[in-house]
């Protein structure tokens, strides 16, 4: 008889209930119960078991345990029922729902709310150096208000950042009088901010590479979207790149950037970033800060939007909202409307076009409507020209250069300390002429295309 090979053995996923709360006045982009599924596959990705969940409707939440005492006991109920190991809210819980419900629950069952959900599933997609760190500190800010015993935990919840370093780990001796709960602060708040200046010296390279784009006048163009919008695929196709492509939210998290041939021969750079989500948490947006200036720098914004999604229009809107939040409003947008290959019903993407700004239906997977795309692309870089009229002193040689090399001069005198110069110039590059431009009643405001 052959010998029984024993086989591979995978843990099971924790098991996870899920919460939703609306407060009246304060309805999210997305209604409850969609919500609640999007929250659903967020606690997929980061690998629990969802085994059911549970809504209330308030009017404010309630002060200590953010919902009803009656509704924590019907929580706590089906937790047993299920036999839950995990609760996730889908909203941020402040650090006195989060002790409160915590003693509630039984000190068997973990607490995590959106905020911690999102920050486990990046500290787990986080690949490269820059990545790790961002997550890092967003996951230290966020949990050192919730602090309330030895660092052991809140380490453990981190992702065991401070261990590369050893400034966290490291507690040391306490002081005298020094309770360790002051002394696990203290050694946070100095791991927070060791790595914000680590991230400085990541936002000063990021920058002097910006710097050396510009001045190629090879235009940039940042793609963003809804996670799972399939902006890397986008990115694949465009680019014939290989970057990760995965059916699940933040499949990447890190930017990456590569060269894209435009119709003419021209060239463009193309960075994919992270994806958005609505309620996305203050301390990533403020942590990723070095990469979002990615978009916040770009000529060009490539909105990638799944119009396959019931949702796609209220997707639209929550990055939308971010990119003001990140001061990328003012940049041009073209909209692709991408899998249209899921439609039951193709004629409804040419529909959709027409509720999205400057949009084209496309399916990145099957090659479709792409090369209108490029097209499109190639149009907003190169040809679409806005009038300007500048003053230059000649110690801003650079900004000549661009005049004459990008631009189309219409008229221009040399005078005592600079040059003056009127023409047409590619939208995408007058952000540069800003604090130069003289404003003047003969220049057309509008734009023109050439």
């Amino acid at each position: 008889m052959a010998n029984k090979t024993s086989q591979p053995t995978t843990s099971p996923r924790e098991r996870a209930f899920l919460m939703g709360v609306e407060i009246y006045g304060q309805e999210g982009l997305l209604p409850l119960a969609d919500s609640l599924q999007e929250l659903a596959l967020l606690a997929e990705t980061a690998g629990l078991e969802v085994v059911g969940e549970l809504t209330q409707q308030l009017n404010r939440p309630h002060a200590k345990t953010f919902i009803g005492s009656g509704k924590v006991n019907e929580l706590k109920a089906f937790v047993e029922e299920t036999l839950a190991q995990v609760v996730v809210f889908d909203d941020e819980l402040s650090p006195r729902h989060q002790r409160e419900l915590e003693v509630l629950l039984g000190k068997d069952v973990r607490l995590l709310d959106r905020t911690s959900l999102i920050l486990d599933i990046f500290a787990q997609h986080a690949k490269t150096s820059d990545g790790m760190l961002q997550v890092e500190l967003a996951q230290y800010e966020y949990y050192l208000p919730r602090l309330t015993r030895a660092w052991t935990h809140l380490a453990r919840q981190a992702g065991g950042g401070g261990g590369r370093s050893g400034a966290v780990g490291g507690v040391g001796l306490r002081g005298p009088g020094e309770t360790q709960l002051e002394v696990d602060r203290r050694s946070i708040s100095k791991r927070i901010s060791h790595i914000k200046k680590e991230l400085e010296r990541v936002r000063a390279h990021r920058l002097r590479h910006r710097d050396r784009r510009k001045k190629s006048l090879i235009p940039t163009v940042a793609l963003v979207g809804y996670t799972n919008a399939g902006k890397s695929t986008v990115l694949n196709q465009l680019a014939k790149a290989d970057v990760y492509v995965a059916d699940q939210l933040f499949a990447t998290l890190d930017p990456t950037t590569r060269r894209v041939e435009l119709p003419g021969g021209y060239k463009s750079l193309f960075t994919d970033t992270v994806g958005f989500i609505q309620k996305l948490p203050t301390t990533l947006i403020a942590a990723f800060r070095a990469t979002l200036e990615e978009i916040a720098e770009a000529d060009l914004l490539l909105h990638v939007v799944d119009i396959s999604h019931p949702n796609a229009l209220n997707h639209f809107e929550a990055v939308e909202e971010t990119l003001v939040d990140i001061d990328a409003g003012h940049i041009p947008v073209i909209t692709a409307l991408n899998k249209i290959d899921l439609l039951n019903d193709p004629e409804k993407a040419q529909l959709a076009v027409e509720h999205y700004p400057r949009a084209i239906a496309i399916s990145a997977l099957e090659n479709t409507g792409l090369k209108e795309l490029k097209a499109l692309l190639q149009k907003s870089l190169y040809e679409t020209y806005t009038p300007i009229l500048v003053r230059l002193p000649y110690q801003e040689g650079n900004l000549i250069s661009i005049f004459h090399e990008a631009g189309k001069i219409e008229r221009i005198e040399h005078e005592r300390g600079g040059v003056m110069i009127q023409g047409r110039l590619p939208g995408r590059l007058i952000a540069q002429f800003d604090g130069w431009e003289i404003l003047s009643e003969d220049i057309n405001s509008k734009d023109e295309v050439a």
